[in-house]
């Protein structure tokens, strides 16, 4: 996707040496920092504004601080709790001390509950990472009258931003609201999950996925190779009328789909709301059809159920006092795939009309669960026993506001942060640590080539340790604007944010933003002339962790210690949807790829090496073994002629060692072998092929 700018936006810039707010300012003398959007960011952000002696407002577009964090998301995406320092570790911290009191447990005791996954509390930690919306809104109200932080309610950017050019770059003056106050500051944060503040100052940003080649990732763009996981069952017919397709396709199934593998597309991974659920009679209110029930949109969940799914579509992670944060799981579930292309850039009244959509669709999607005949017996009975709460979110009968926005306009910065940062390439500016698998919802549902459903564009990617971010993602490019900082809509591909976009790591990236704009303030420069040495110095003595110091992957064979011409995994070109891996030691380079012992037949790797000279080469296969490989993986060697020739490889033999001679082929300048998983029995592994110069007879 190409960068945009100044797009769908009012934007004023005041080119006069001097300037007079008008009447309706909301403050005639202008603070040290404005945070539009109340967000885990926002809040973080204007604790540490706070605590650097900084006058600062935050301005919330809804009535409810905190985001997601307080919006349904209980079930804390960590990936690793190392990572997690600073005011982000504090606010977990409170939660467990929240839970400490005897009256925050009103339908079950504290030694009932039992928290699981990743989020599971230590024994002896002090921090709670699994916490009621009610139990985070609660933390984050005492921090607001802790520490005397002002929040403007019910304020929505009317999008226009006054700016001054008399010096490159730009500075934002003010920004106005809907209502027409005017703020006016010295730096501005955008914590927003959308980005619109970082749009209406002119900042390029982009929307959906890029191509694979932009910035030489795998994992970016279409990917109907990778649709492995929360996948349809197959074999689904598309129509409203099955078999017939002149009545038309079902709904939410783009005709216009999938497109180029690995190619771009505006696509953005979908939507929910991360609901929180109770199955406590006192506090349960039963699922309800909804006003406005559209019947024909659960029509291919019922088929997919016809098709053999037979579990309830969630996971239903438990939350204190018998709640949940319930999230979508298997192919057809709480995600709305498809339905909002629009929503980044609409206005408010549409995206009051897509949130509006999404709860309906959510509503109806658990009513029918709960209660439609072609639903299994036991699904029905799963859901059934469970309800919205009656003390969350009590405005809307245990539904909240807040849409689970995945993903929005991402900023194209100073530095975009990409597939090669997660896997191990290091940035020189580390403010903040990110743990979790690159993580990309489903996109969209297309007619495949044999005429059926399929969902396409998840990704789980991960088997990397944390790693840092970039202080420059977080900056608009040096030519566009001095005095705005950016945690959320940060600048990152749509794969990199993927593992970026987490609550935690929205918190600690919100505590960086406030640091340099206070230093920023104190300097006297603009954000991007940050002195990195001071800033990563004060984050540290914040208590920020800066750089992972925990178990790193054990390290490879250096490809350059073998003997011969070695072309590893990450020179060969791939085809379906490989994992990288590097959990391995016994490997060649930084990584290895894995077929996830699925979409067999699909999944092929490339290596082509450039000889020296033409004539015979021994070809040998190194890899990691283990128990669960495939015995009989196919290896194809083209030799000079043209022909191929094909050897299984027994990828689990422990005799092995990981190493294989598949033979003395003659090569012109150029040898070719593809590793592929056609018919295999277990995880197919390509890592690396050897072509050494074969010893003549002679020798």
């Amino acid at each position: 996707m190409k960068p945009r700018a100044k797009h769908c936006f009012s934007l004023v810039l005041l080119l006069m040496a001097g300037w007079s707010m008008p009447a309706t300012a909301a403050d005639p003398d202008p603070v040290d920092l404005v945070v539009y959007g109340g967000t885990s960011a926002g809040l973080a952000a204007a604790v540490q504004a706070h605590r650097m002696g900084k006058s600062v407002i935050v301005i919330e577009p809804s009535q409810r601080v905190g985001g997601l964090t307080t919006g349904g998301l209980g079930q804390t995406d960590i990936g690793n709790k190392a990572a997690i320092g600073g005011i982000a570790r504090e606010f977990y911290e409170d939660i467990a001390s929240y839970y400490q009191a005897p009256a925050a447990w009103k339908f079950q005791r504290s030694n009932e509950y039992r928290g699981g996954g990743q989020s599971k509390t230590a024994a002896g930690e002090a921090a709670m990472w699994t916490f009621e919306p009610s139990a985070a809104l609660s933390v984050y109200q005492d921090w607001i009258e802790r520490d005397g932080i002002r929040v403007d309610y019910g304020k929505r950017l009317d999008r226009s931003v006054v700016m001054t050019t008399r010096s490159l770059p730009a500075r934002i003056i003010a920004i106005r609201m809907e209502s027409g106050e005017t703020y006016r500051a010295r730096m501005f944060i955008d914590a927003t999950y959308e980005g619109d503040l970082l749009a209406a100052a002119g900042v390029s940003y982009t929307i959906g996925r890029e191509a694979n080649e932009q910035y030489g990732e795998t994992l970016n763009g279409v990917q109907t190779k990778m649709a492995i996981h929360h996948q349809l069952r197959k074999g689904i017919d598309p129509y409203v009328v099955a078999g017939d397709p002149s009545s038309g396709l079902l709904p939410h199934i783009d005709p216009a789909g999938p497109g180029q593998e690995g190619g771009a597309d505006h696509r953005v991974q979908a939507y929910c709301f991360r609901m929180c659920l109770t199955d406590h009679p006192e506090n349960r209110i039963p699922f309800h059809k909804p006003e406005g029930y559209q019947p024909l949109w659960y029509e291919l969940m019922l088929r997919n159920y016809e098709a053999g799914e037979d579990a309830a579509p969630w996971i239903n992670s438990p939350m204190p006092n018998r709640k949940t944060d319930t999230n979508n799981r298997l192919g057809f579930s709480t995600d709305f795939i498809g339905q909002n292309y629009d929503y980044p850039e609409a206005s408010y009244e549409e995206r009051e009309k897509i949130i509006a959509e999404h709860r309906l669709y959510q509503q109806g999607l658990m009513w029918t669960l709960a209660n439609h005949p072609r639903v299994p017996e036991n699904v029905r009975k799963q859901v059934s026993r469970w309800g919205m709460c009656k003390d969350e979110f009590v405005e809307g009968n245990g539904w909240q506001d807040q849409l689970y926005i995945r993903e929005a306009r991402r900023m194209v910065g100073e530095y975009v942060m990409t597939q090669r940062n997660c896997q191990g390439l290091p940035v020189e500016d580390p403010i903040g640590l990110a743990a979790y698998t690159m993580d990309s919802h489903n996109q969209q549902r297309y007619v495949d080539e044999n005429g059926h459903v399929r969902n396409e564009g998840d990704v789980q990617v991960g088997g990397f340790p944390p790693y840092g971010i970039s202080y420059r993602s977080l900056v608009p490019k040096r030519r566009e604007v001095s005095n705005l900082l950016v945690p959320v809509c940060l600048s990152a591909s749509h794969i990199a944010f993927g593992s970026i976009r987490m609550e935690p790591v929205f918190m600690v990236l919100g505590q960086t933003s406030a640091t340099a704009a206070a230093m920023a303030i104190d300097d006297q420069v603009a954000v991007q002339d940050v002195n990195y040495e001071r800033l990563a110095k004060r984050l540290t003595e914040d208590k920020q962790v800066l750089t992972y110091v925990g178990p790193q992957p054990k390290p490879g064979i250096d490809p350059k210690s073998l003997e011969g011409i070695v072309v590893d995994n990450s020179q060969a070109k791939t085809e379906g949807g490989w994992i990288p891996s590097s959990s391995s030691g016994n490997r060649v380079g930084i990584n290895y790829l894995h077929d996830s012992n699925a979409s067999k037949g699909e999944c092929g790797v490339v290596y082509q090496a450039k000889l020296k000279q033409p004539g015979r080469y021994e070809v040998r296969l190194s890899w990691p073994v283990h128990p669960n490989r495939a015995s009989n993986t196919l290896v194809k060697i083209t030799d000079s002629t043209g022909q191929q020739h094909e050897v299984r490889v027994n990828q689990r033999d422990a005799k092995s060692g990981g190493r294989a001679q598949l033979g003395t082929f003659e090569f012109g300048p150029n040898a070719v072998v593809e590793i592929r998983n056609d018919d295999s029995d277990g995880y197919v592994i390509a890592d690396a092929v050897q072509f050494v110069p074969a010893k003549s007879t002679s020798d």
